[in-house]
C-alpha cells in the first residue's frame, strides 16, 4: 500500500478530536512524527484531498458545530472518472472482464456446449445428446491445467454474465486500488480455484461456471477487512452485505432453483466467501498492526 500526505500539523497541536471525525467517516488514517511535525497520512490522492478540507473546516469552527456529511463514494475509492481513466487505473479488473466477455461470445453464452467442453473443469466428451466427463487425474496429467481456472469464465445466459460482470467491476476495483493489480490477481487465481474445486467435490462432474464464487470472495475481503482495518476503498453502500448473505441463503434453501432459474453453484458460493473472509483477516490484521 502506498500512504498519500494528506496534512502536516504543529507537534504540540491535538488532533485526537479529529482523528474522531476520520474515524466517525470511516476514513483509515495513521499520524506520524516527521521532523518535528505531525503527519497525518491515508490511503490515496483523492482522500488526502477530502481530508485536507475537512481539516481547514476542523481549525476554523468549534467542534459542536461541525457537521460533515460522509465523503461521496465515489470519491472515498477513487471511482469517479471517466471509463478510459477507470480502465488504465484497474487493468487487472479490466482484464478479467474482458476474458469474461470474449469466453461469452465463443461460446454463445453457454449455450455451445462443445465449446463449453474445452473450459469445464475436467475435460467432456460430447456425442449428441450425451456427455462422458473424464477423471479429473487424467484431465490435469494430460497438461489441461487451466481447467482448474476457466469455469470462473463460463457464463450460462446474458443476466448470469450481467450481474457478475457488474459485482466483479465495482468490488474488483476496490482491491485493485489499495492493494494492487498483483494482489488481486493472486486473489482472484485463488479465490478461483478453491470455489471451483469446492463445487466440483460437492457436484461431481458437471457443467458449471461463473464468477460468482470469486465475487462472494472480494465480498468476504472488503467486508472483513474493513471491519478490522477501515480505509475508503472498501466502505460498500448500505444494505450490499446484508444482501449478498440473504441472497447466498435463498440459493442454498434451494428457493432459486424451485423458481425455475437454474441449479446454483452453492459450493462456490460458501467457498468463495469463506476464502474471502480469511483474506480479509490476515490482511486486516496486518495492516491494523502496522
Amino acid at each position: 500500500m502506498s500512504w498519500q500526505l494528506a496534512l502536516t500539523a504543529p507537534l504540540e497541536q491535538d488532533l485526537s478530536s479529529f482523528c474522531r471525525l476520520l474515524a466517525e467517516q470511516q476514513i483509515g488514517h495513521r499520524v506520524s512524527e516527521v521532523q518535528g511535525e505531525q503527519h497525518l497520512w491515508v490511503a490515496d490522492r483523492a482522500t488526502a484531498g477530502h481530508v485536507a478540507e475537512l481539516y481547514s473546516a476542523w481549525q476554523q469552527l468549534p467542534p459542536e458545530q461541525l457537521q460533515f456529511s460522509p465523503a461521496p463514494v465515489a470519491a472515498r475509492a477513487g471511482l469517479g472518472a471517466d471509463w478510459k481513466q477507470q480502465l488504465l487505473r484497474y487493468p487487472l479488473t479490466a482484464l478479467v472482464l474482458l476474458l469474461t466477455l470474449l469466453v461469452a461470445a465463443w461460446t454463445g453464452v453457454g449455450g455451445n456446449l462443445f465449446k463449453v467442453a474445452g473450459l469445464t473443469f475436467n475435460a467432456v466428451q460430447i456425442s449428441g445428446d450425451q456427455a462422458w466427463f473424464l477423471p479429473l487425474d487424467e484431465t490435469l496429467a494430460s497438461g489441461q491445467w487451466w481447467r482448474l481456472w476457466s469455469p470462473m469464465l463460463i457464463h450460462f445466459g446474458w443476466l448470469h454474465l450481467a450481474m457478475n460482470s457488474m459485482w466483479f467491476w465495482e468490488l474488483g476495483r476496490r482491491i485493485e486500488q489499495h492493494q494492487g493489480s498483483l494482489f488481486l490477481a493472486g486473489f482472484v487465481l485463488l479465490a478461483g480455484l478453491v470455489s471451483n474445486a469446492s463445487q466440483f467435490v460437492m457436484s461431481g462432474p458437471s457443467f458449471f461456471g461463473g464468477l460468482s464464487g470469486v465475487l462472494y470472495a472480494l465480498l468476504g475481503f472488503c467486508w472483513i477487512h474493513q471491519r478490522l482495518c477501515p480505509v475508503p476503498a472498501y466502505v460498500l453502500p448500505k444494505g450490499v452485505v446484508g444482501m449478498m448473505l440473504v441472497w447466498l441463503v435463498v440459493c442454498l434453501l434451494g428457493i432459486v432453483s424451485a423458481l425455475g432459474f437454474g441449479q446454483i453453484a452453492n459450493a462456490a458460493h460458501v467457498s468463495g466467501l469463506i476464502t474471502g473472509c480469511l483474506g480479509g483477516l490476515l490482511t486486516g490484521l496486518w495492516a491494523r498492526g502496522r
